[in-house]
């Protein structure tokens, strides 16, 4: 008893509000209420962008009925106008129960208003009836009662805090009215005044926020966003589960037991549609328009009474509607707005890219990874709202500025931490490898970054037992700055990757040497008082000059005795002399000093548990065992934020140290622990092409990054939660609105490529589109094509390789062949495929499987390139035709040392005009679209130069000829030796004089003094022994080896055709490599 006396007591308060409320509504007469203007600045289109909702309000969605959400714009008006009034008949029905027929009662007629309505920029259309209207105001006067009591609940308290008193009272009147109008003036005056009443509604923030007035006009947080395009279709709906496209997860669907139907608010923008969850505001799918996107109606196709039905590549999802009416309506509203705003996503384009041509887009190119890591730091910097992220591998610990002299300032885990703390939000997508057959350690890198802040999302893909997914990768290499900025290439941002254009070899850091004082001068002020740690204005105002100034600190470098002169280096004293702050110092010194250690904010050392060192001195590859440790010739200032500073370089830390045919990498976890002996073991040099693209091409690489992340995240459970976001594409139309860009870029047209398939971006349909325009720029070339290339195994048998790239080239040839007419193509690529193995021996199972098919291409079997080309023309192929890689020496410990450049470059370059950079392999992995995941990018050249072509004048594109003009110095030695001309590059003399001579000249040298491998002298394996046999002349006289390598020029050298050509490459029975299906070597 006494708990039904409880629960009496505690329920009669509420029946008392509730009779208070129902005694209000009776006694209130809407009519008599009055509507106060309110002040309200009228549009203009040059509002400031501090008016427009920022990109970053997707992330913070709240629930339709929440009163702080952000919907309009800030003192932008809302205003509304009936367009027109359609009149219709409305046919009311009795059923007979006894013959189940229906009869027809009466005739009504009725009108649906067409309202359009304005805010800022923005444009829509509803469609209301005359109860629509009778509905919310309804709702509005239950509301406004509702407010007026102060019942005892927090929310309801927290809610009326929110409203103006007045704003209460400021409630505009709806005249009555009757659906059954039939004269036409009885339709305009009611027009008149439900416009008169909308527009007055929308005055009153009380009533325009509340979220029945938000479903009335069809508005939501995501209405209003600048960078999500023109408002579109919205709505409340019922949508039906299931549709996706998840390989082996799909359900047919045909039962009810199958689905489940669920209330979501559905958006259409120009690009992608979405739904939210009413209750939360969450966004709960996101699916983007796509060549096969349609919309379809009726109960055939559905499955559902007043069912809309919407196609795409990714899914097939179905919607309810009220009324059939209601379902026309939708369907048709929507398909126009997607035709209208998003005709784009629509059309199949050229090479049967997802991404259409875009002109005017700001594009640059990257040799080697120096510059190209450099620029990403300065963008991601730059960053306000969205950092994407996606590698094959990325090492957290990498450092994307070197020399280190800002300490971990520039290293990837510290600037994203940093740009999280700011809260831009940062997604990065990892491949998930296969941890038996790759040691990439992707666990690691996801635990890492994920640890340093809430704002950083990490996801691997595939999960190998779910997907069945275990012989293909995720390999492209994308970073994306807030959809504007893209850089697509094949650099990762991982070990081993960071290189220039000196392809250094050693890295020991410890010589010996006199150094000059010249930037040791210290002003006593400059170095007085904590207040002085700030970042240096860039003209340097800041720093204090004068004859008071005196020689203060020496910079001591490991190996160097301290000088009796001047007192030691202070690097305390530098940075408070260059204004930088503790956090950006440098931590990277070799010193016997501690006293900077003992600044708690200076202790996140370089490498953890060692005192860091800065050493920033080059010596140049080549330079004999006769040059002087004190010729000055070989120190090099470098000029940095914290002044001129000389020394030995440490470019490469820890695991970044590495030569991975000699010893792949392990112990991932332990960042700053070298795993080979760099005093004994040269590293492998890294050779790479990058690029950049600005604009709506950057939209276009976004947009497959997202595609991508919202397809993990479906797949995968753990992604489920709204940890996870579900990624938006920022409108093209706002792509032109760039905040920032990557400086010295040129205006080009670039169109994006892609492989992509079911199990990677979940899609129906695979593309290929990489390969096809390979195919296509080849086919159209008309003087060359340069390419490099991490692999080229190509050649199609229609039974191990499939892809036409190598056809297409013997073609072209042959085509210039029969035509009488000159035509050149380079083709570089690595001397050895990159994997762990001692080619003295042979090599290991996987060198050889990658070696067998790389050869098949260029020289063995009669489907190569050669063979197909020697069929018709003899030996005339040389003449058309060049194979060649590159290699570097040093010496090391005292010894010549020399290693190949392992070629990682995705690039082709065509006619200085056409160029093709991304991260796809000349190998069918990458090119046929349903293995391995690839981006690239082919950038046309709008902007000539004049330049040379077979000795004629030409209008050479001018990225297209300043990138083959850079690849051509580079591995010539043109940088350093002026004579060599390499502007035209298909001339008899370039080619054969130049090209060809260097490229053999070369291979000759370094096969007489190293006995390198691999050579045409070895075709088996007895040759093999025989040949590591005999000793070369960095053995047997050194100093004959100086005067011989004194006459390399550049990096090129012949690719040895013939090597092991008479062995069976393919891996043996038994051998773990034999056990893989073969299509995991193509």
């Amino acid at each position: 008893m006494s708990l039904e006396k409880a629960v009496q007591e505690s329920t009669f308060p509420l029946k008392k509000v509730a009779f208070d409320m129902s005694q209000i509504m009776e006694n209130l007469d809407t009519r008599d209420l009055d509507l106060e203007e309110v002040d309200f600045e009228p549009y203009d289109p040059s509002l400031p962008v501090s008016t427009r909702i920022p990109f970053s309000a997707i992330y913070k969605t709240k629930g339709f009925k929440e009163t702080d959400i952000q919907v309009y714009l800030n003192e932008v008006h809302i205003t509304a106008k009936i367009l027109e009034v359609e009149r219709g008949i409305i046919a009311q029905h009795e059923r007979v129960s006894s013959t189940q027929q229906r009869l027809t009662s009466k005739v009504k007629h009725a009108g649906v208003f067409t309202i359009e309505l304005k805010h800022g920029g923005f444009t829509w259309r509803v469609r209301r009836k005359e109860k629509h209207f009778h509905e919310l105001h309804r709702e509005l006067i239950t509301y406004k009662t509702f407010m007026r009591i102060p019942i005892p609940t927090r929310s309801h308290t927290v809610r009326r805090k929110t409203i103006k008193r007045d704003e209460v009272q400021q409630m505009p009147s709806l005249p009555r009215g009757s659906e059954n109008l039939v004269r036409e003036e009885q339709f305009s005056s009611r027009r008149k005044q439900l416009e008169d009443y909308l527009n007055k509604l929308l005055k009153t923030a009380m009533y325009r926020n509340y979220h029945s007035t938000l479903e009335f006009i069809d508005v939501s947080q995501m209405s209003f966003i600048h960078d999500l395009g023109p408002k579109g279709l919205e709505g409340m709906i019922m949508k039906r589960s299931g549709g996706h496209r998840i390989p082996g997860l799909n359900c047919c669907g045909r039962s009810e037991i199958c689905y489940r139907w669920s209330k979501r608010w559905l958006v259409v923008k120009d690009s992608f549609i979405m739904y939210m969850k009413p209750d939360s505001g969450a966004i709960a799918f996101v699916m983007l328009v796509d060549k096969e996107f349609c919309v379809k109606m009726g109960l055939k196709d559905t499955e559902t009474k007043h069912g809309v039905r919407i196609d795409s590549l990714s899914r097939s999802l179905i919607v309810k509607c009220a009324s059939y009416r209601h379902a026309r309506w939708w369907g048709q509203a929507l398909e126009d707005h997607v035709k209208k705003h998003g005709k784009a996503f629509l059309q199949d384009h050229r090479f049967g890219s997802f991404a259409r041509e875009q002109e005017n887009t700001l594009a640059k190119w990257y040799v080697n990874s120096s510059i190209y890591m450099q620029d990403i730091a300065d963008a991601l910097e730059e960053a306000t709202e969205e950092i994407f992220i996606t590698d094959w591998w990325l090492s957290p610990e990498i450092f994307l500025k070197r020399p280190v002299v800002e300490g971990n300032r520039w290293r990837l885990d510290y600037i994203l931490k940093r740009k999280a703390q700011q809260g831009v939000k940062i997604c990065v997508m990892l491949y998930k490898e296969v941890e038996l057959a790759l040691g990439i350690n992707s666990g690691y890198s996801k635990r890492t970054l994920m640890r340093l802040h809430p704002n950083i999302k990490v996801m691997r893909h595939p999960d190998h037992v779910s997907s069945t997914v275990y012989l293909w990768a995720h390999h492209e290499k994308l970073v994306v700055i807030d959809q504007s900025i893209a850089f697509v290439g094949g650099i990762d941002l991982a070990y081993g990757r960071w290189d220039d254009k000196e392809h250094r070899l050693t890295d020991v850091g410890s010589v010996s040497r006199a150094i000059s004082t010249a930037n040791c001068l210290l002003s006593d002020e400059s170095t007085k008082g904590p207040g002085k740690e700030s970042m240096p204005h860039s003209n340097g105002s800041n720093q204090k000059t004068g004859g008071d100034e005196k020689v203060a600190d020496l910079l001591k470098l490991k190996g160097v005795s301290r000088s009796r002169r001047y007192p030691r280096f202070s690097l305390h004293k530098q940075l408070h002399k260059h204004h930088l702050q503790h956090g950006d110092s440098i931590s990277s010194i070799d010193s016997s000093e501690g006293s900077w250690f003992q600044d708690s904010k200076s202790q996140e050392n370089l490498i953890p548990g060692k005192k860091p060192h800065l050493k920033i001195f080059h010596q140049e590859p080549g330079q004999g065992l006769s040059q002087s440790q004190d010729d000055s010739s070989a120190i090099r200032n470098l000029q940095t934020g914290v002044g001129q500073l000389q020394g030995d370089t440490r470019f490469w830390h820890g695991k970044d140290y590495c030569n991975f045919v000699f010893k792949d990498w392990v112990q991932l976890d332990k960042p700053f622990d070298d795993f080979i002996d760099r005093y004994t073991t040269p590293r492998m040099p890294w050779h790479d092409i990058g690029s950049v693209v600005h604009g709506k091409a950057a939209r276009d690489v976004a947009r497959h990054f997202i595609q991508r992340w919202n397809f993990t995240k479906i797949m995968k459970p753990k992604y489920r939660s709204l940890s996870y976001p579900y990624l938006l594409p920022k409108s093209h139309t706002t792509a032109n609105d760039l905040r920032y860009q990557v400086p010295d870029c040129v205006k080009t047209k670039v169109q994006v490529l892609r492989s992509a398939a079911d199990w990677s971006a979940g899609i129906k349909c695979h593309e290929e589109s990489i390969h096809n325009a390979y195919v296509h720029v080849i086919e159209n070339s008309k003087h060359y094509i340069y390419i490099e290339n991490q692999f080229f195994i190509s050649c199609t048998d229609n039974r191990l390789v499939f892809n036409k790239i190598g056809d297409t080239i013997a073609a072209r040839i042959l085509k210039a062949y029969r035509e009488n007419k000159k035509y050149r193509v380079y083709v570089v690529t690595p001397l050895l495929p990159g994997f762990e193995g001692d080619i003295s021996t042979g090599g290991g199972s996987a060198i050889q499987a990658v070696m067998h098919f790389n050869y098949r291409t260029m020289s063995k079997g009669d489907n190569s390139i050669i063979s197909q080309l020697n069929a018709e023309m003899g030996n005339q192929w040389i003449n058309y035709i060049s194979f060649c890689g590159l290699r570097t020496h040093a010496e090391l410990a005292g010894k010549l040392v020399t290693e190949l450049i392992y070629v990682h470059s995705k690039m082709l370059i065509a006619d200085d005009n056409t160029v093709i950079i991304g991260s796809a392999n000349i190998n069918d992995r990458s090119m046929l679209g349903k293995r391995d995941s690839e981006m690239a990018v082919i950038i046309e050249d709008t902007q000539t130069v004049p330049s040379v072509m077979d000795g004629e004048e030409y209008q050479a594109g001018k990225l297209g000829l300043q990138l083959r003009l850079e690849c051509f110095k580079l591995i010539l030695g043109g940088f350093t030796d002026p004579t060599i001309d390499v502007t035209d590059p298909i001339s008899e003399r370039f080619f054969k004089e130049v090209w060809i001579a260097t490229a053999a000249r070369n291979a000759t040298i370094y096969e007489k003094v190293f006995r390198c491998l691999p050579s045409d002298a070895v075709r088996n394996t007895v040759e093999l022994s025989e040949f590591i046999a005999k000793l070369g002349l960095d053995t047997e006289d050194p100093a004959k080896a100086l005067e011989e390598l004194k006459k390399i020029r550049g990096f090129l050298v012949q690719f040895p055709l013939y090597f092991l050509c008479e062995e069976n490459l393919l891996p043996s029975v038994g051998t773990k490599e034999h056990m893989v299906p073969m299509e995991t070597w193509t």
